[in-house]
């Protein structure tokens, strides 16, 4: 595999991800997306502002306040005053997961990832196949976590 195809598998498993999170009624598929990546950013860095996100993520400014707003408005984050600079405002998790977080924790992937796999005429995939690439999936969730990601893109900047 080279890094175009990693690349498009990333970009697959995003959108397996996506169709397998539980709709919010308002909410339109690709508007997970900035909250996705912000949320898995502030996972690696809590304790961050919307400046250093946006930086981190290459996602405008703006994005990242609006995925902040839904974030906080859904239970996911907590902001508060920098005791360094009052006029700045940091982000992170929060200690207890809201109900929109467990619910979105306790969906499975099982029917978004038989959809992917099936055959174009619809045709279910072999449950067999469908296992293990689940348990392909679960052993990469394991070895490459957003800490990982956060660690290369740390080297990958250190070194320009």
């Amino acid at each position: 595999m080279n890094g175009v195809e990693l690349f498009l598998l990333g970009r697959t498993l995003m959108k397996i991800g996506e169709q397998a999170m539980p709709r919010v009624e308002s909410g339109s598929p690709g508007s997970n997306r900035s909250v996705l990546v912000v949320l898995g950013d502030l996972v690696s860095h809590p304790g961050t502002t919307v400046g250093e996100i946006a930086a981190r993520t290459g996602l405008p400014q703006s994005q990242v306040s609006t995925a902040v707003a839904r974030l906080e408005e859904a239970g996911s984050v907590d902001t508060g005053p920098d005791p360094a600079d009052r006029r700045r405002r940091l982000i992170r998790p929060t200690a207890q997961p809201s109900d929109r977080v467990a619910e979105v924790r306790a969906a499975t992937i099982d029917d978004a990832l038989a959809a992917a796999l099936a055959d174009p005429d619809g045709t279910a995939p072999d449950p067999g196949v469908v296992r293990e690439v689940s348990q392909a999936l679960d052993v990469l969730a394991r070895r490459l976590t957003p800490s990982v990601a956060a660690r290369a893109r740390d080297l990958d900047a250190s070194s320009d």
